[in-house]
């Protein structure tokens, strides 16, 4: 599947967000208002919204940084998922990351995606940890090199 990712405002990202991470609940999170906070959308040929993720600076709580970003928010409607949405959404956040010198991105992922979070070159820092109302989480982190790549 063809997607395109754009920067977007919270109200596109918080009904999918919503659908898929809270069933149904109020999706909205401290910070998805700061300026500096970037939301991203994967947008079907048709418009439809198929895929939403959060880019924030913030500390990373398991290793320093000169500059580190957090991802947080990610979800993808689960009829498209395993066709690309996800990985374009991962891939367009490190492009924008690398035109602001980000140095880490890392996130709090739910246990069922960190695989898809290894893939995408994050790896687990962290034992599985609860988070409350939500379940269980990991802590993953994937250091950021000349434009946004993967460091090798």
């Amino acid at each position: 599947m063809t997607v395109t990712v754009e920067e977007v405002g919270v109200d596109v990202v918080l009904p999918l967000r919503s659908a898929v991470l809270r069933d149904g609940g109020p999706a909205a999170m401290p910070g998805d208002d700061d300026p500096a906070t970037v939301h991203l959308a994967a947008r079907t040929a048709d418009g439809r919204v198929v895929g939403v993720v959060r880019l924030s600076p913030a500390p990373c709580p398991w290793q320093p940084a000169r500059a580190p970003w957090q991802l947080r928010g990610m979800a993808t409607d689960p009829a498209v998922r395993g066709t690309g949405a996800g990985r374009a959404l991962v891939a367009a956040g490190r492009e924008l990351l690398a035109a602001r010198d980000a140095d880490l991105l890392w996130c709090d992922a739910r246990v069922p995606a960190a695989g898809f979070y290894e893939r995408m070159g994050f790896r687990v820092v962290t034992a599985p940890f609860d988070v409350a109302g939500i379940g269980p989480h990991v802590g993953m982190l994937t250091p950021l090199g000349a434009g946004g790549r993967r460091s090798s």
